[in-house]
């Protein structure tokens, strides 16, 4: 592609301020470039003052913030740790004043930082997914055997609410004898898919038995405990980080508040200046109790309805509107004419329906690739779907958090899931009697303690009732994303229905049609092609397959 040389201005510097610059800026000469080498901090100050100045970013850089060509990036190298603390201090005066006279809000969206967040519960490793506006990898309980120690205890969280009470000993010695029964019947979930599944000629020992150790882990999962411990990588601006830090000071549970106050610590080493406001208490003090009195008070009124869990319905789709597709077409249409929205909308409203097949056509497109997906006006049309489906599969759709989404508290009230595996290698029993266990044990620690600890004791197995909101533009992600071969089976049931009832129930015909890339059928070993691709690759690149 040609380069617009006449295009755009190209600012001179003297020798002495190229130097600076080239330490921090990728390029000196184009208008498109990276800025490295320099604290968050001093990114998001810099890129705030930028909002609000007329100078390039670079200018900016040199007049505001290096302070001179000479001495002035010595004070904001990255190398604080290591090099000059005083700097580090500097950088963070200079990011304050900027913090206040630029507003805090937009600036603290500018800079972040990477957290690892081990051995969580459950229970907690949705409350730190639950912000929009970061990004998250959680440990997968379909590659790891929870049969394994971890500092000579199984891996599940002990809740310090219970710590010096009779029902903490019952707690500890209730959960590993749900532990025990998973690691049985684990290790014959795997004998009884290897004798199933025995490995295909060309397929290698790792595509194999990562294959059959992923169909085991899935239908084993069920056994595991919410208070199965995990471990999650985030990374996030300071204003994410400063809301979930708040939603976490206000949470009922002992081991959210904890872990909250840990990741204020580590966060302030990297990244102090954004995290200021977190614990001032006319700040963060009054927005954290703001979010506690409004869970004590909606809990209260919740309290006075008489629960009725009811409902064996998997999918329900219970809100949709019924001309969403003309609204979607009127949507598409809008940035490609000169006329007022009502006006659109009137005219397209009048239009028979092949022109809005028409319009449906042309703005889909030949998707060749599922990750080519039309544009903003299929953000027009939403449904409204009503789950109930084990805990397990909630967590793996909880990840859609762009949509709206929300969920009842985990209880044993709504029943569980038995996989047909687990009756076959004749552990039904063992598994109706976990169950049975573990639903006795919440039940007491629910009047014991409170019934936010009881939760910790209730398994994936369990179902979950909770309800997601989404425009039609997320439901081509999330639909045809979770209902590929190498998807869990379950939550590929649960995708297939959403698709069918938006076609048949809601009528949206063009928009269900036009998910080309949903995978209706049903596999054995769904997630052996993903192996193989992988495998795939790994030869093509000339690396070996890691030892199974």
């Amino acid at each position: 592609m040609t380069s617009p040389t006449n295009s755009f201005h190209i600012e001179t510097f003297t020798p002495a301020e190229q130097d600076v610059l080239s330490r921090h800026f990728s390029n000196i000469d184009k208008p498109v470039f990276a800025i490295h080498s320099l604290p968050e901090v001093v990114k998001g100050a810099l890129f705030a003052r930028y909002s609000r100045s007329p100078k390039s970013v670079r200018r900016l850089f040199l007049d505001e913030f290096a302070e001179d060509a000479d001495t002035g990036t010595g004070a904001i190298t990255d190398d604080t740790n290591n090099g000059d603390p005083v700097g580090m201090e500097r950088a963070q005066s200079l990011y304050d004043r900027v913090f206040t006279q630029y507003g805090d809000d937009s600036v603290a969206q500018l800079g972040g930082a990477h957290l690892a967040v081990e051995q969580a519960s459950n229970i907690l490793t949705k409350v730190l997914e639950w912000g929009r506006l970061a990004s998250y990898l959680e440990q997968s309980t379909r590659y790891i055997f929870y049969d394994q120690h971890l500092g000579g205890r199984y891996r599940f969280h002990v809740p310090s609410e219970l710590d010096r009470t009779p029902e903490r000993d019952r707690y500890v010695r209730e959960l590993n004898e749900l532990f025990d029964v998973y690691s049985r019947i684990v290790a014959k979930l795997v004998s009884y898919y290897e004798k199933l599944y025995p490995q295909a000629e060309g397929d290698s020992a790792f595509v194999w038995k990562a294959t059959i150790r992923a169909r085991a882990c899935d239908d084993a999962r069920g056994l595991l405990p919410a208070a199965t411990t995990s471990n999650v990588g985030i990374f996030a601006s300071g204003q994410a980080y400063e809301a979930l830090l708040l939603r976490m000071a206000a949470h009922p549970l002992e081991e959210v508040r904890w872990y909250g106050d840990q990741m204020l610590f580590e966060l302030r080493t990297v990244i102090p200046s954004f995290m200021k406001r977190v614990d001032v208490p006319d700040r963060g003090g009054t927005w954290a109790r703001y979010f506690a009195d409004i869970a004590k008070a909606m809990t209260d009124i919740g309290q006075t309805i008489t629960d009725a869990p009811g409902g064996t319905h998997t999918v329900q789709l219970i809100h949709w509107d019924p001309e969403g597709e003309r609204r979607v077409a009127a949507s598409a249409l809008y940035p490609y004419v000169n006329m007022p929205d009502a006006d659109l909308r009137a005219l397209v409203d009048d239009m028979p329906e092949s022109r809005i097949d028409e319009i449906f056509a042309a703005y889909v497109g030949d998707r060749t690739n599922r990750r080519h997906k039309p544009g903003r006006g299929l953000e027009e049309t939403f449904y409204r779907f009503d789950v109930l489906c084990d805990y397990g599969i909630f967590r793996d759709l909880q990840r859609h958090r762009m949509l709206t989404l929300d969920w009842q508290p985990l209880t044993p009230a709504n029943g569980y899931v038995i996989p047909e595996s687990v009756i076959d290698i004749g552990a039904e029993s063992a598994w109706r009697t976990a169950m049975d266990r573990m639903a006795v044990l919440h039940d007491e620690l629910a009047v014991s303690a409170t019934p936010n600890v009881a939760q910790y004791v209730v398994p994936f197995a369990y179902r979950v009732r909770f309800y997601m909101n989404f425009n039609a533009r997320e439901a081509f992600h999330m639909l045809e994303l979770r209902t590929q071969r190498g998807g869990h089976p379950d939550y590929r049931a649960v995708c297939q229905e959403m698709h069918r009832q938006i076609r048949d129930v809601a009528g949206h015909r063009r928009i269900a049609d036009a998910m080309t890339f949903i995978d209706p059928n049903d596999y054995a070993l769904g997630r052996l092609e993903t192996e193989r691709r992988a495998a795939g690759k790994r030869a093509a690149l000339g690396i070996e397959d890691p030892s199974a």
